[in-house]
């Protein structure tokens, strides 16, 4: 296994809470699916603002940052049973790894974390 790319990100959810009064600033961002989920979630400016760090530290492991064809609503976060947060694997985003790192077969992991004034997001890319 070897890592193939290191992201993190920090944002001050300040800018978020102002930002996500705007639907055309939703829609561009996040994705269907994470716009349903986020009606259940208790404090929706954590939960945007953790997701939104969660796809720039992304696009940082990447290394191409939001270009050659990425853009924010390719990314996609969502919480497995127990709550943790991962990446979803779409297709298009399995594609551009597997191009970029020329690998076939690969993980990718995400620890995101907010307190009142910042949220942050940390993303390994390993291959397997």
């Amino acid at each position: 296994m070897k890592i193939l790319g290191v992201g993190v990100d920090i944002i001050e959810n300040k800018r978020i809470k102002n930002s996500i009064k705007s639907r055309k600033f939703r829609d561009r961002i996040y994705s269907p699916n994470e716009l349903k989920l986020s009606s259940t979630s208790k404090n929706k400016i954590g939960y945007f603002s953790k997701r939104f760090a969660a796809k720039e530290a992304f696009a940082k492991a990447l290394g191409t940052g939001f270009r050659n064809n990425v853009n924010f609503k390719d990314i996609e976060i969502i919480n497995d049973k127990f709550g943790k947060p991962c990446y979803t694997k779409t297709k298009k985003i399995t594609k551009i790894i597997r191009k970029e790192f020329k690998v076939k077969n690969f993980n990718c992991f995400l620890s995101i974390s907010d307190e009142k004034e910042y949220s942050t997001a940390f993303t390994i890319i390993q291959s397997i």
